[in-house]
C-alpha cells in the first residue's frame, strides 16, 4: 500500500507549487511588459513564438464578461479552490490530484494579479512604446482593471495563404496551469473528483 502524505506535507506540497508557478508566471509577464511594445513578436520556431498582448478577459483571450465582474468572479472561484484545497491536504486524495487542483488555483491566482494590480503598477503599454513600472503619473488603470498578459503563440497549423488555422490563442503560463491541468483531471482522476466533491474521507 502507497504511503499516504501527512497533512503538513500535503499543506507544504500544495504551497510550494502554488508559489512557484506563481513566480514563473509573474516574472515571465513582468519582463515581457518592461521588454516588449504591444504586438511585438519574437520567433523562437517557426510553431512557437513569443507576441506580446494584452486582454481584459478570460484564458487565451476570450472576453465574455464585464471586466470587474470577471474579476470579482475570479476572486470568488479562488476562495472555493481554497477551501477546496484545505479540504484535499486533510484527506486521503492521491497526491497527483492534489497536485492538479493546486496548479489550478496557482493558474487563478496568477491571472487575478494581473487583474488587480496591473493597472495600478505599470504605464499603458502601446506598439510604440514599452511599459514603465509605477510611473510618475499613475498606472493605466483602476484597482480590478488591469490586463492579463499573455505571450505563448504556438502557429501550428497554417493554410495555404499562410494564415493561422490552428493554434490561434496567445496565452500565459497561468493558463497553461489551469489548461493542463484540467485536462489531466478529466483523463485520469476523474474518480477522485467525484469523489471529493462529496466528502473527502478524513486522514489518520
Amino acid at each position: 500500500m502507497q504511503k499516504q502524505l501527512s497533512t503538513k506535507a500535503r499543506s507544504w506540497l500544495v504551497a510550494g507549487i502554488v508559489i512557484l508557478c506563481l513566480l514563473l508566471d509573474q516574472w515571465l509577464k513582468i519582463y515581457i511588459k518592461l521588454h516588449f511594445t504591444l504586438g511585438e513578436m519574437v520567433e523562437v520556431f517557426p510553431w512557437f513564438q513569443i507576441c506580446f498582448v494584452e486582454n481584459n478577459g478570460m484564458a487565451f483571450g476570450i472576453e465574455w464578461f464585464d471586466k470587474l465582474f470577471l474579476t470579482l468572479f475570479r476572486l470568488g472561484v479562488a476562495g472555493v479552490l481554497g477551501y477546496y484545497l484545505y479540504r484535499l491536504t486533510h484527506s486521503e486524495v492521491r497526491v497527483g490530484y492534489l497536485v492538479m487542483i493546486a496548479l489550478v488555483m496557482a493558474g487563478a491566482l496568477g491571472n487575478i494579479i494581473d487583474c488587480m494590480f496591473y493597472g495600478l503598477m505599470f504605464s499603458e503599454s502601446t506598439p510604440w512604446e514599452v511599459a514603465t513600472l509605477f510611473p510618475e503619473e499613475g498606472g493605466y488603470a483602476g484597482f480590478f482593471y488591469g490586463k492579463v498578459v499573455d505571450m505563448f503563440y504556438f502557429p501550428l497549423i497554417r493554410n495555404a495563404a499562410g494564415e493561422v488555422l490552428f493554434f490561434r490563442p496567445v496565452f500565459n503560463i497561468a493558463d497553461s496551469c489551469i489548461t493542463v491541468a484540467v485536462i489531466l483531471v478529466l483523463l485520469f482522476y476523474n474518480k477522485d473528483l467525484q469523489t471529493t466533491l462529496q466528502q473527502p474521507k478524513p486522514a489518520e
